[in-house]
């Protein structure tokens, strides 16, 4: 009786304890609101299967309901965030906000903002949204072409190394999406040495699902979210669609994109041959 009373004891605490870490770990708490600040890549991740759509129901997944407050405008640079950031973000109270800024200050050429401002900018929203009480996550711009060696890749690493640099600093959490990106385009074209085409978006800059899930699965870490929760986070998104047009959920794009991977394509080049090869 009393080895049976212990070993209860024993496991009770035992829960106690995994509950209070998975607790500790969580950073998102039920009711918070989330502020997406970015450009297009955030705007079209607003859509269906996007990454802000596939963080919040990743979160869901976990047990928190938070809200979310999508900021991210087609074409801008970190100037236009820094000059919308009151309206757009601070008014609303957030408790988080994530910052994906860089991709246009770079892929815009001459009329992007040279290193220098957008350091500038970037510490002005990062200290303006603290003096607010908001939570930074600060994202790694993800990459123009899929192709790393790119010159405008290679330009944008000084920025991204700013924001690693500055997540120190200013005590903001970094996702580092860049080298996620990075890493996940190495390995599949390590599994599949002659692939062409581009595999985590759909023309070198903005998402396609296996790209949505990429940037959301690295922000759903940031927040706390554990492998066991991830899994969980995955199977809320199969059924999610993609393309409206043709109906495509989450889970059957992926196993479109193991099939086309298979063949050494991207899926739109698949895609494309599928079609073509039905038609005639």
């Amino acid at each position: 009786m009393f080895a049976r009373k212990s070993l209860h004891v024993l496991l009770g605490g035992a829960l106690l304890l995994t509950a209070s870490a998975l607790s500790a770990q969580m950073k998102v708490r039920n009711g918070d609101r989330i502020a997406f600040l970015g450009d297009s890549i955030t705007q079209q991740g607003n859509s269906h299967a996007g990454y802000l759509n596939l963080v919040m129901t990743g979160l869901e997944s976990a047990g928190i309901k938070a809200v979310k407050i999508p900021a991210g405008i087609s074409g801008h640079k970190s100037n236009q965030m820094l000059a919308r950031l009151e309206r757009d973000v601070i008014q609303k109270k957030p408790q988080i906000m994530t910052l994906s800024c860089g991709v246009n200050d770079v892929w815009h050429g001459k009329r992007g903002v040279p290193l220098d401002a957008y350091k500038k900018n970037i510490t002005q929203i990062v200290e303006k949204a603290q003096a607010a009480g908001i939570k930074v996550y600060l994202l790694t711009s993800t990459m123009i072409t899929e192709n790393p060696k790119h010159p405008n890749n290679q330009k944008l690493a000084a920025y991204n190394d700013f924001l690693r640099k500055l997540a120190a600093e200013k005590s903001c959490v970094l996702v580092d999406l860049n080298a996620d990106m990075q890493k996940q385009i190495a390995e599949i074209k390590a599994k599949h040495p002659k692939i062409k085409g581009n595999l985590l978006t759909v023309d070198g800059v903005h998402m396609n699902p296996l790209g949505n899930i990429m940037m959301a699965e690295g922000i759903l870490r940031a927040f706390g979210l554990t492998d066991a929760q991830l899994s969980a986070a995955e199977k809320a998104w199969s059924n999610r669609v993609y393309n409206q047009s043709v109906s495509l959920t989450v889970e059957q794009y992926n196993a479109l994109a193991k099939k086309a991977f298979q063949n050494n394509q991207s899926v739109p080049d698949y895609l494309k041959k599928v079609v073509q090869k039905e038609i005639q």
